[in-house]
């Protein structure tokens, strides 16, 4: 099943023989049957009888509904809309149950309230008051919504999915397959060992780079943070402090370019007009540097006085040579190469570039080894079944990774299609107007908490999805902001929910990893993360951060925005050599000062902060230097409170 997968996404990326959204029948009711067969197999080894039953009822849903969409769908979608026949109507309720069934399998409660929250908004929306309320949705109107008109859960998110995402999806499986994912941890690695924390931003480098093409933050910290975090905590890192660097590494990389947790192919698709998938990763540039450096500098401070342990040689089976470093990297970043080619200076659609970089990924995860066995004089036959075993576990892969993705995506195309239709964005947009009075920094602020909470438990490109078409409508259409400004606010902030307490799913996964306290790793993650809760707000203000220009004002803005992050961690993380209350106003100042830097509108406050904190700078230098003469000991002891004790500054 899941190599059928991988020849319908390759075969209908080449051909395109059949409408995009007759297409995205077969795509969604063959993931569908993948993560179903998935499941069944694991329920039939645990014996669970009554999950193996509803599983069956919903294969035979999922196929009836896929074939009748398919078999009807000039009449559905092309023709008469607004017409359903009972027995369609009840196939239709069957399947959005199925959708509901899988959705909590997938996701479990947290999602499952928001599906079952849409719906319900849906149908009894004229019982609600105020601004939000509408003339409700009949359960008729409803079900075609939803599958009958092959939009809802059909719609135009689910054949993104299947044009752009699958392939970039079947890619990163490869990748994962053919050992690609082993060759960047052992980068990373042999990169950190040049820095006292190299360690921790081994973790850093490793899980934001499979971050990125991971598409789940949550689902990344389980899987590099099983590797990551026993690792840094053999070093001598504290258990919260390893489970805090994994969840915010986890976190940076779905905003790293090119691939930006697949957000980037829907963030092309929801702005369009003439915006292509280049301009969206070039705007995505600035932002991410910003934000990995001031990540590592934060991992610094806090896991360089722990570490005990630096080296890292034990850590693989075997060592690897710079030969094999350069064969591997070839055969990996020959496919990233043709992207990069394909999209930017061919400029064709993101489906090709998505297709040809899965095919040039098989050709070299093939050829590659082959020759180096006939190079080596090694068996061709061995090398030959092993390395298509490989390709096999990779669209396995590829699938396994991309059925939940799916699933969620079409359950949230059904309820943003609800919500569209009852006219839920431009309410939105309204409330935030008039609860903000029109000021820009309190609707930014409420924008950010409702991005918070609706991004709780989804993965990078469900999370982005919402807030990109109820809450940047609000930002772009009442405040006229741009839309890489608008847009790239709302979607950092979404990712802001795995990291934000009471939920913070990244943190728990990372927490249960580790063996620490919850709130003890949230509370390591928030100190390293602290500009991530900023940094939107300079797109706001500054909108040539993201404008994908690289001239003096947007290097010169980032520059800024860079000095006010480091100023921030260091605000948060620096051992300061004053007593606790001073120590305390210290760190707020820098915090501030830190802000101001980042964010204000105008140049010359901006300066005025960065001077400012330098000034700080070189009194906490003073300060905290031996004194063997006693000439600054009175400062110090002043600063202490007035406590006689000898005062030393304690650096990382």
């Amino acid at each position: 099943m899941r190599d059928v997968y991988k020849r319908q996404v390759l075969g209908w990326s080449y051909s395109q023989l059949m409408p995009r959204a007759r297409y995205g029948i077969v795509f969604l009711g063959a993931i569908l049957l993948v993560y179903i067969v998935n499941e069944f197999i694991d329920v039939v080894e645990e014996e669970d009888r009554l999950s193996a039953v509803l599983l069956t009822i919903s294969a035979a849903v999922v196929i009836t509904t896929a074939v009748y969409l398919f078999t009807n769908y000039s009449a559905l979608y092309e023709g008469a809309r607004g017409i359903a026949t009972d027995s369609a109507l009840a196939l239709a309720l069957a399947f959005t149950l199925v959708i509901i069934y899988l959705t909590w399998r997938s996701f479990g409660m947290t999602f499952l309230v928001v599906l079952l929250a849409g719906i319900g908004y849906g149908l009894f929306g004229q019982y609600i008051g105020g601004i939000l309320g509408h003339g409700g949705i009949t359960s008729e109107r409803m079900l075609r919504l939803l599958v009958l008109e092959v939009e809802g859960f059909f719609g135009s998110l689910n054949r993104l999915v299947a044009a752009w995402i699958a392939p970039f999806l079947l890619y990163a499986g490869l990748l994962k397959a053919y050992g690609a994912f082993d060759m960047i941890l052992r980068l990373a690695v042999r990169s950190a060992k040049y820095i006292s924390s190299g360690v921790a931003q081994t973790a850093v480098v490793a899980s934001a780079v499979i971050g990125s093409v991971n598409g789940s933050q949550t689902a990344n910290a389980g899987m590099t943070g099983s590797f990551t975090i026993p690792m840094m905590k053999e070093s001598g890192l504290k258990p919260e402090t390893a489970g805090g660097i994994e969840s915010v590494a986890s976190t940076a990389g779905q905003v790293l370019p090119p691939v930006m947790g697949a957000a980037a192919f829907i963030m092309v698709s929801v702005i369009g007009g003439s915006v292509t998938y280049v301009d969206v990763m070039l705007a995505g540039l600035i932002p991410a540097a910003i934000l990995m450096v001031s990540i590592f500098a934060g991992v610094h401070y806090i896991a360089a006085p722990q570490i005990e342990n630096p080296t890292m040689d034990d850590y693989f089976e075997g060592t690897k040579t710079t030969g094999e470093f350069i064969y591997e990297g070839l055969k990996y970043s020959i496919p990233l190469v043709i992207l990069l080619y394909v999209l930017g200076v061919l400029q064709y659609t993101v489906m090709t570039g998505a297709l040809w970089t899965a095919v040039a990924m098989i050709i070299t995860g093939i050829t590659f080894p082959i020759a180096r066995a006939l190079y080596e004089g090694e068996s061709l036959s061995a090398t030959g079944r092993e390395v298509l075993a490989h390709t096999r576990d990779g669209a396995r892969e590829g699938a396994v990774v991309l059925a939940p993705v799916a699933i969620i995506l079409a359950a949230i195309n059904g309820v943003v299609d609800i919500l569209l239709t009852t006219g839920v964005p431009t309410a939105v947009s309204l409330a935030l107007m008039d609860l903000s009075g029109g000021v820009l920094l309190l609707a930014a602020v409420m924008s950010m908490i409702i991005c918070i909470l609706l991004g709780l438990g989804m993965p990078t490109s469900a999370a982005y999805t919402i807030v990109a078409l109820l809450v940047a409508p609000a930002l772009t259409g009442q405040f006229l902001l741009p839309d890489f400004a608008a847009h790239y606010f709302v979607f950092y902030a979404a990712i802001l929910a795995g990291l934000t307490p009471p939920i913070a799913t990244c943190a728990a996964v990372a927490c249960g990893i580790a063996g620490a306290s919850f709130w003890k790793t949230v509370w390591e993650a928030l100190k390293i993360s602290a500009p991530l809760y900023v940094l939107p707000f300079a797109f706001i203000y500054h909108p040539e951060l993201v404008s994908g220009a690289f001239d003096a004002t947007a290097i010169s803005a980032g520059l800024l925005a860079m000095l006010g992050a480091l100023t921030i961690i260091h605000g948060i993380n620096y051992r300061f050599a004053f007593g606790r209350s001073v120590s305390a106003g210290a760190r707020v100042v820098f915090f501030a000062l830190g802000i101001i830097v980042m964010v204000y509108p105008d140049l010359l406050v901006q300066l005025g902060a960065l001077a400012a904190t330098a000034g700080l700078l070189v009194v906490q230098t003073i300060v905290g230097k031996p004194d063997p003469v006693g000439k600054l000991q009175a400062l110090a002891t002043g600063l202490n409170g007035g406590s006689k004790e000898p005062v030393e500054a304690e650096r990382p």
